[in-house]
């Protein structure tokens, strides 16, 4: 009987976390319908500034600008890690990791040191248990970025990038290819190369003549930073977007390996039980047997 006991209790810690693991699931589908809207309510305005700033390029193109300046020595690179502050959501944190950690060993073989700006605890603590100090740090925010976040770090690249402090600025993170799907994207941010500005300039179509004022370079001046900003915030929100998807990904598999354990420990107890009960009954008929005799 306490074999019996064990599996009861086996099974009932099992429902229990079946049950936690389906609520989760349900708060993270919730939550994949508003960070969605976020990266659809973002798209439309990046396309437009792609727009904007392929017209005003397609203006200026002889202009000389710190973000358009390509270094001609790679000294040391800026890397931004989006993650998320949570886990329990499959590979979705260390895959990013991963990555920015191959690319720092990597550079640290060619003598080029890596700052990190760490969006996200999982990524904080990653970093620390490694003894990489982050340049900068954000907590509580993965699930909902703000515009705030995405100008803080974007400030920060072009100060150093323009600096020449940093010679290449790269985002890593997780797009949200759909609702339960995501893919790794790994982009440089700055330098902006021309072939940036010439696709922008191309999907654009047909060209209307525009006065500008003060002038093409001068408003291409301003437009650039805005540009790596808008960058960075569509990464933020997207990212927010593949978490989700991810947890809840995460969160059906764990449910359904909960269902088949419990089915899996129910057909053990029932079988359990039913020695159990042959036993007593051989047990009974040898006592019955034995006072006849």
């Amino acid at each position: 009987m306490a074999n019996l006991r064990d599996i009861k209790k086996r099974i009932n810690s099992v429902q229990s976390t079946k049950q936690i693991t389906r609520t989760m699931e349900m708060v993270a589908t919730a939550k994949i319908r508003r960070s969605t809207a976020r990266v659809q309510a973002a798209t439309p305005y990046s396309d437009s500034m792609m727009e904007m700033l392929g017209g005003v390029a397609s203006h200026a193109a002889s202009v000389e600008h710190p973000l358009l300046a390509v270094h001609p020595e790679e000294k040391r690179v800026l890397v931004i890690a989006v993650v998320s502050d949570r886990g329990l959501a499959g590979g979705f944190n260390s895959n990013i990791l991963r990555i920015v950690d191959k690319y720092h060993a990597l550079k640290a073989e060619q003598d080029i040191p890596v700052d990190i700006i760490a969006c996200g605890k999982k990524g904080i603590a990653y970093f620390h248990y490694r003894h990489i100090e982050p340049v900068l740090s954000y907590v509580d925010l993965s699930a909902d970025p703000t515009i705030e976040q995405a100008r803080e770090i974007a400030q920060f690249a072009i100060e150093k990038y323009s600096a020449g402090e940093v010679d290449e600025v790269r985002v890593v993170y997780n797009h949200a290819r759909n609702a339960a799907d995501q893919d790794i994207m790994d982009e440089k941010v700055l330098p902006i190369e021309a072939n940036v500005l010439a696709t922008a300039s191309d999907e654009a179509g047909p060209q209307a003549q525009y006065e500008f004022e003060p002038s093409p370079t001068e408003v291409l001046t301003r437009l650039l930073p805005a540009y790596v900003e808008t960058r960075i915030y569509h990464a933020l929100v997207d990212s927010a977007a593949a978490e989700q998807g991810a947890r809840r990904k995460a969160m059906k598999a764990a449910t359904d390996n909960a269902e088949e354990m419990v089915s899996t420990l129910t057909r053990s107890y029932n079988r359990a039980r039913q020695a159990a009960i042959t036993t007593e009954i051989n047990e009974i008929v040898g006592g019955a047997a034995a006072l006849e005799e």
